[in-house]
C-alpha cells in the first residue's frame, strides 16, 4: 500500500500535489505517501507567494513555515554563527528557552546533535556525518543514518503527540561534482500545518551539508508512512479549501 506523488521541481509544488492526493483518498488520509522533490533548496523562500499564502494561513491558527522549518534546522543561527560554533549556541541559548522538559524540546535539531543516550556524551549525529563525508579514508557513500526516534522517550499511547520524524539517510551520489541526497521518514504527517515547513528545513538541513562538504544539493524523497489533510486549530474545511484554491491562482499567475 503506497501512493507516489509524481516527482515535483521545488518544496511548495511537492507539498500542493502531494495534499492533493491525500485530500482525493479516503478519509483525506493515505500510507506511505511518498514524495519527490528535485531542487528542496529551489524557491523555498517567502520571495514565492505560494509559501507566502500558506504561511499567512498557517500564522493565524498554528506555526508559521519558517517556524517549522526551523525545528528541522535553524538556518539563520547557522549563517550567523557557522559550523561547528552553532551548535553550541543553539544548545546555551535555544533550548533553554523551547525546552518542554527531558522527553521533547519539539526541535528535531537537537537530537541530531544531541541524541539522548544513557550514559557518556550525547553523539553529535549530525557533524558526525559531515566529517565522514569530507574524509578521504571513508568510501562507503551510503551510510549516513540519522536516527531521530528515541524508542525509550517516544513509546506512549498518544496517537500524534511527540515526535514525527523518524528517520534520515543520507547518501553521496558519485560523479564530477559529488551531490547529497536526502530521504526522511515520518511516522505520520500532517499535510496542512507541517509538511511544507518540513520540506523546506530538509531542504535547509540538506543545504547546510552540501555546504560544509563542498558537494552539490541533489533530491529529497520523503516518505509519509501515515499522511494526513488535518484542520490546524480545528478550522473548518471551507478555509482549507479557500487556501488549496488561492495557492492555486498563485500558482498559475507564476507559470504565466
Amino acid at each position: 500500500m503506497y501512493l507516489p506523488v509524481p516527482p515535483q521541481p521545488d518544496c511548495a509544488s511537492a507539498w500542493r500535489e502531494a495534499v492533493r492526493l491525500v485530500d482525493a483518498a479516503p478519509g483525506r488520509q493515505a500510507y506511505n505517501v511518498i514524495i519527490d522533490v528535485a531542487d528542496p533548496v529551489a524557491n523555498a523562500s517567502m520571495a514565492h507567494a505560494g509559501i507566502r499564502a500558506v504561511d499567512a494561513f498557517l500564522a493565524a491558527r498554528a506555526k508559521p513555515v519558517d517556524t517549522v522549518a526551523n525545528t528541522i534546522f535553524p538556518a539563520s543561527l547557522y549563517h550567523r554563527h557557522g559550523a561547528p560554533g552553532f551548535f553550541d549556541v543553539f544548545e546555551k541559548r535555544v533550548l533553554p528557552k523551547v525546552r518542554r522538559g527531558e522527553r521533547w524540546s519539539g526541535y528535531y535539531f537537537e537530537r541530531m546533535m544531541a541524541f539522548p543516550v544513557p550514559e557518556g556524551e550525547p553523539p553529535n549525529q549530525l557533524w558526525d556525518i559531515v566529517e565522514r563525508m569530507k574524509s578521504d579514508d571513508v568510501r562507503a557513500l551510503n551510510k549516513f543514518e540519522l536516527s531521530l526516534f528515541d524508542p525509550v522517550r517516544d513509546v506512549d499511547n498518544s496517537p500524534y503527540g511527540g515526535q514525527c520524524l523518524s528517520f534520515l539517510s543520507f547518501k553521496v551520489v558519485p560523479a564530477a561534482a559529488k551531490m547529497v541526497t536526502l530521504t526522511a521518514m515520518y511516522r505520520n504527517h500532517f499535510y496542512i500545518e507541517k509538511l511544507l515547513g518540513n520540506l523546506i528545513g530538509l531542504g535547509r538541513l540538506m543545504a547546510f551539508v552540501a555546504r560544509e562538504t563542498g558537494f552539490k544539493v541533489g533530491p529529497l524523497t520523503v516518505i509519509s508512512t501515515h499522511a494526513k489533510i488535518d484542520q490546524p486549530a480545528r478550522c473548518r474545511r471551507g478555509e482549507i479549501e479557500a487556501l488549496l484554491a488561492a495557492y492555486d491562482q498563485v500558482a498559475l499567475a507564476l507559470a504565466a
